[in-house]
C-alpha cells in the first residue's frame, strides 16, 4: 500500500493535501494513514484537488450520465488519443468511478485553477463535436474534489484505475464488485509521467489557437476528429487506448506483469 500511496502522491497530490470528511464537510489533512484507510475501503474521503491558494495539479475529466456506456468510452478515447497524438502529452490514467469513466492528467507543476478549467473546456470543444459532447461534469466542478481511486463508493461498487484496453469490458457497469489488488493499481500508475510546464504551455497554446484565442500557435497542430480505435496493434504498446481489445488480450497483458485479473467480463 505504501508504494501505491507514493505513486498517487507523485502524480496527483500536494505536500499539504486536504480532504473533505463526508460526515461534516470539514477540511482535514490527508495524512498517509487517512489515505491508507481510504484505499482500503474503511473510510472513503473526497480529495480536494485545488489548494487554498487556488492551484491544482490534477485534471480529472468524467464521462458518464446521459447516453450509453459505449458512447462514454468512445468520447474518452477521442480525448485521450488527442491528448497524446495531437498535443504530444504523456499518456493519462484511466479509471472507473462506479458510475462513469474518468481520465486523469497529471501536472508536474501546479497551475491556477482558472487555467486548468480553460484547458479542459478547450479539450472538450476542440476534440469532441457538440453533438457528441457527453462529459458528465462540466467545469468548474470537475477539479474541486474526487474520491481518489481505488475507493469504495456508497453504491457498494469500487472505483479503480484500469488499463486503457479494459474500457470496453465496463461499458455496462463502470465499477468493480470487489476491491482491486493494490499491486494491479500500482502497475497501472508507475509508468505514467506528469506533464511538464513547457508541454502544458505548448498544448494550451495549440488549443487556444484552435479556438481563436491566440495570435500564434504551432503550424503542426491540426484540429483532430475523434480517433477510431486501433485494432491491429498489441495492447502492450505504451500509451495505446483500445476500444475493442479482447478478453484474451487483456489477460495476456496482465499476466505479463504478474497481475491476476479480477474484473468481470460480461458475455453477450
Amino acid at each position: 500500500m505504501h508504494k501505491l500511496i507514493s505513486e498517487l502522491t507523485r502524480l496527483y497530490l500536494f505536500e499539504e493535501q486536504q480532504h473533505y470528511l463526508e460526515a461534516d464537510g470539514g477540511a482535514q489533512p490527508l495524512t498517509p494513514a487517512v489515505l491508507a484507510r481510504h484505499l482500503a475501503g474503511e473510510q472513503t474521503v473526497a480529495v480536494q484537488l485545488v489548494t487554498d491558494s487556488g492551484v491544482t495539479r490534477a485534471l480529472v475529466l468524467e464521462f458518464g450520465g446521459k447516453g450509453g456506456g459505449e458512447a462514454h468510452w468512445s468520447a474518452l478515447c477521442a480525448i485521450a488519443n488527442a491528448v497524446q497524438h495531437e498535443l504530444d502529452l504523456p499518456a493519462p490514467a484511466v479509471s472507473i468511478s462506479g458510475t462513469a469513466f474518468q481520465l486523469w492528467l497529471s501536472l508536474a507543476t501546479p497551475v491556477p485553477v482558472a487555467q486548468a478549467r480553460q484547458f479542459v473546456q478547450l479539450l472538450r470543444s476542440t476534440f469532441l463535436p457538440a453533438s457528441t459532447d457527453i462529459l458528465a461534469v462540466a467545469p468548474p466542478a470537475y477539479v474541486e474534489q474526487v474520491a481518489l481511486p481505488p475507493a469504495l463508493q456508497p453504491s457498494g461498487k469500487w472505483a479503480a484505475f484500469i488499463h486503457p484496453s479494459m474500457g470496453a469490458a465496463f461499458v455496462d457497469e463502470p465499477g468493480l464488485d470487489m476491491p482491486p489488488p493494490p499491486a494491479a493499481q500500482l502497475g497501472f500508475l508507475e509508468g505514467l509521467r506528469s506533464i511538464n510546464p513547457a508541454q502544458f504551455a505548448q498544448a494550451l497554446a495549440k488549443l487556444q489557437g484552435h479556438a481563436g484565442l491566440a495570435d500564434a500557435v504551432p503550424a503542426s497542430a491540426p484540429v483532430a476528429a475523434p480517433l477510431p480505435a486501433p485494432v491491429s496493434q498489441s495492447v502492450t504498446q505504451p500509451g495505446l487506448l483500445l476500444q475493442d481489445a479482447t478478453l484474451e488480450d487483456i489477460v495476456r497483458w496482465l499476466h505479463a506483469r504478474n497481475i491476476e485479473p479480477t474484473f468481470r467480463h460480461r458475455l453477450p
